[in-house]
């Protein structure tokens, strides 16, 4: 039988015939065995190799490794399996690889590299129960506030539209502020100020009276270092009330043990990312009326500290 004569009775193309007859001649029946088809199983890591890349992308970014990224991407990964084991592939297999390790896309947290780990473990460990046993003998309420500062031109959420054709809200052009200072407590309690000019030490105290006028307990307040919270004025003034009030500081850059900000970052979100203020005047009447919405709602304001930076002060 001829190769074409051979290539129409078996239904395949002539060159595949005459692999088979070169491949018969090179090493018998044996070389005509049926190999497996497909992607390889497994992966060309090892097993200890495959584990020291998870502990390096979990606990490492990519700069601390001299790699020139600033996000874990498939491209960052790949370089690190060349320059780590020699090992060249592609980002589609650094994909499956990422999938198999069980490492998904997210989006990161932004944590100050100035914050001082000790300091978080020593608020942790040592100084909030110090406050907390305070507040108890005192029979004070513990309030934990911040302010935050709010454009009109923020915006969250998506909006549908055709694929490849984005979305366009109309809006007014013109940028406008306001700001909030506001504190809450774990028992479902919010006190707020919303006001248009930046914050200054009469503001604040402003905000420390109209806390105290509504409290029917002592208030021990948690805030951050912002200057004006550590200004001479502020403290000779709580001087003068220490039956009624004291001031206490998280550690610096420690944003994420303060359940206040949930609230800020739930306002921003929900209250002003998915509107459209055309005037100051209208985004202060918008946010006023969602703080005050959560006002009425405790178990709402309860449920900030349900997360799991700040389950501590729960």
């Amino acid at each position: 039988m001829t190769h074409a004569e051979a290539a129409r009775v078996f239904g395949v193309a002539r060159p595949t015939v005459t692999k088979w007859v070169s491949q018969y001649d090179t090493g018998g029946t044996r070389a005509l065995k049926a190999k497996r088809r497909g992607r390889p199983p497994g992966t060309q890591l090892a097993s200890h190799e495959a584990a020291l890349t998870v502990r390096l992308i979990t606990g490492r970014c990519p700069d601390q490794l001299r790699l020139p990224f600033a996000l874990w991407t498939r491209e960052a990964v790949q370089q690190l399996l060349a320059e780590r084991f020699g090992l060249a592939v592609s980002v589609w297999t650094v994909g499956r690889y990422l999938a198999r390790w069980g490492l998904t896309p997210q989006k990161p947290l932004r944590r100050a590299f100035e914050q001082d780990p000790a300091a978080i473990e020593r608020w942790l460990a040592e100084e909030y129960p110090t406050i907390q046993a305070a507040a108890k003998q005192a029979k004070a309420t513990i309030h934990w506030g911040d302010e935050m500062g709010l454009r009109s031109d923020h915006q969250t959420g998506t909006s549908y539209g055709r694929k490849g054709q984005t979305p366009i809200i109309p809006g007014t052009g013109k940028r406008f502020r306001c700001n909030v200072l506001s504190a809450v407590t774990n028992r479902g309690q919010l006190a707020f100020m919303v006001f248009k000019e930046g914050l200054r030490v009469p503001l604040f105290l402003q905000f420390l009276t109209r806390l105290l006028r509504h409290s029917r307990s002592p208030v021990f307040l948690i805030v951050d270092r912002h200057p004006v919270h550590r200004a001479k004025a502020v403290q000779r003034w709580l001087a003068e009330r220490t039956d009624h009030i004291h001031l206490f500081f998280l550690p610096a850059y420690s944003p994420a043990l303060n359940p206040d900000e949930y609230l800020n970052q739930d306002v921003k979100s929900n209250a002003l990312g998915r509107q459209r203020p055309h005037s100051q005047t209208e985004l202060l009447g918008t946010l006023r009326a969602a703080l005050r919405s959560r006002q009425r709602r405790p178990a709402h304001i309860r449920s900030y500290f349900r997360a799991k930076d700040v389950q501590y002060a729960a």
